[in-house]
Formats: C-alpha cells, structure tokens, sequence
C-alpha cells in the first residue's frame, strides 16, 4: 500500500545505521543508500529534540543541490537526553560503559529525528520516548558493552538488543 502511494518517488535513504537499513525493508520500500560525511555538531544552545532535528536536516545540506524532482532524500538523527545532557555516540569502550553506568538506575529520552527533504520543501519531525532502565551491575554493563559493541548508537545503547530486555 505504502509503495504505491510512493511509485513515482524515489527514495533516499542517507544512513549507514543497521538498524534504519533494516526498517525500510520491513516496510518493502524501494529506496537507494547515499552517504555522505557530515560533522554532527550542533550549537551549543540547542537542548533536547531541537538538537536531534538540528542534526537530521545537516546531515540532509550535503545532498541539496543534487535533488532531482522525483527524490526523497530521508535523514535522521538520534540522540538520548539525561539529566538536561544530550549522549550521542560514544567515542570507545569506556566512553560507553560510562555511558550506560550514568544511565543506570533512571530515565531518559530517546529523540528520533526524521528530515524528509525534497527540491521544493523540507519537513522534520521527531519522537520521544521515555526509558527507564533497572539498576544494572558492572558486569551487565561491561558484558553488554563487550558482547554488543554499542560504539554507533547513542547513549551506547539499543533497546531491541539484550540490553533492552534485561535493562
């Protein structure tokens, strides 16, 4: 039903995530992987979901001006916000178990940006959803962290994996 409401788009996915790869299959989408590089830095007085839309339309700027009419070109940008602090991507292994051990034991928002973008519009939208994670011991953490390698997903973590359902 959804390809055919989209027969005459061609979509364009920019991301490498696994994750975003495997939910346009699950919908049997048609649609093209372009990447290119994109800093993911952010002003420093953006907070909460204005940083996670900030960084879904940068990472669309690069493609801009090789839009053709019949192209959607879909970014997005996750980030999880704790304590009025926004966790992206953790830089090693002990960035990720400090990560998760600050996560521990509290809640947080996960913010999901989407930036749908074509040659005459642009639109963001983005979703919250609150976490609440158990108190996890340093073995969980540092199992998790060694089993799982979470070094591409902010917060160093994802919820689909053994995390999400122990945590």
């Amino acid at each position: 039903m959804l390809s055919s409401k989209l027969k005459h788009i061609k979509l364009i996915l920019a991301s490498a995530s696994p994750r975003r790869q495997d939910f346009f299959k699950s919908l049997a989408l048609d649609y093209e992987i372009r990447l290119k590089p994109v800093d993911e830095i952010y002003p420093p007085h953006l907070t909460h979901s204005e940083i996670s839309d900030y960084l879904a339309q940068l990472k669309a700027q690069p493609f801009l001006n090789e839009l053709k009419t019949n192209e959607l070109l879909i970014t997005s940008d996750t980030i999880v916000w704790h304590n009025n602090i926004a966790l992206g991507k953790p830089k090693n292994k002990e960035e990720a178990i400090e990560m998760i051990s600050v996560l521990s034991n509290s809640s947080h928002d996960v913010i999901t940006s989407m930036c749908f973008t074509q040659t005459t519009k642009q639109i963001v939208v983005h979703d919250v959803t609150k976490v609440t994670f158990k108190a996890l011991t340093k073995d969980e953490i540092h199992y998790y962290v060694d089993t799982f390698l979470p070094l591409d997903k902010a917060g160093a973590y994802g919820i689909q994996e053994w995390i999400g359902a122990i945590g």
